[in-house]
């Protein structure tokens, strides 16, 4: 692998490191502890998941923000995504950027990432969040059927991806307390293109049942109680699966940090102390 960087602002340096056929970019911001934070599935990849929330963590950790192959920012060979393949990016990542051991940070997709590689480099890991994470898509009959609608749907109906998107995204109080004006606004930020795709086809092949015995870090599993896109129920069961682990539960849908940013940054900075 190999690495190379730019400074793109005061606050934030941009990087990449080649991992395999992908040529990763990453960018780390802030200063303090690292803590890696690791995007669900979307070709916008980190900014849209952590653009909201991440200045909430840089004042007192170093945060970085990889972006795994089906984004936008990194370039590869388009090939079918395995877990441990983006589970080698985000190793690759916290190794170029000399940070282990992490605080590492999956959300949604990220999730089984995260707790692979956590399980695969525990040298890496200091402690581990799994937010709205699953590990077994064929263990259950619904996320599979959703993930699969939304394969059909994205190949064939661009614009219903989206609203099926947003629908299952957030809780339906949210959705209303917002409004339709709001709403349409969200559509638009996950369109299906072949990356988002990319991931969509990953998330229906999930299976990291025989990893989770393997997490030797202090983790945190953290459940969305209205979660439509991944029931909660995954995230229990993740936490049963974990030895050791702790389980908090959010009531809201499945992007419980723009629903309740005061109360995920609560969760996270208390597992995570600066100090």
């Amino acid at each position: 692998m190999s690495a190379t960087a730019t400074l793109t602002s005061a606050t934030t340096r941009t990087a990449s490191v080649r991992v395999a056929e992908a040529q990763v970019r990453y960018d780390r911001t802030g200063s303090g502890p690292a803590l890696v934070l690791v995007h669900g599935t979307g070709s916008g990849g980190s900014a849209v998941n952590w653009g909201q929330v991440l200045p909430r963590f840089t004042a007192d950790h170093t945060v970085i923000t990889p972006d795994l192959s089906g984004t936008e920012r990194t370039v590869d060979d388009g090939a079918p995504l395995t877990v441990e393949g983006l589970a080698a990016q985000v190793i690759a990542v916290i190794e170029d950027a000399d940070a282990g051991p992490v605080d590492l940070l999956g959300f949604s997709m990220g999730a089984p990432v995260s707790a692979a590689v956590a399980a695969l480099r525990p040298d890496l890991v200091r402690r581990l969040i799994l937010v709205a994470g699953w590990a077994h898509t064929d263990g259950d009959e619904y996320l599979r059927n959703l993930f699969t609608l939304w394969q059909r749907i994205g190949f064939s109906d661009p614009a219903a991806f989206g609203r099926a998107v947003a629908m299952t995204g957030f809780s339906r109080g949210f959705l209303n307390a917002i409004g339709r004006e709001q709403v349409e606004l969200l559509i638009p930020n996950m369109p299906p293109t072949p990356g988002t795709l990319r991931h969509v086809d990953l998330d229906t092949r999930i299976d990291i049942r025989d990893l989770l015995p393997r997490i030797q870090a202090e983790t945190l599993v953290i459940g969305c109680a209205q979660d439509i896109t991944v029931p909660v129920e995954n995230s229990r069961a993740l936490h049963a699966a974990i030895t050791g682990s702790r389980y908090a539960e959010i009531d809201a849908g499945h992007v419980a940090f723009f629903e309740k940013e005061d109360e995920f940054v609560r969760l996270v900075s208390e597992f995570v102390p600066a100090a």
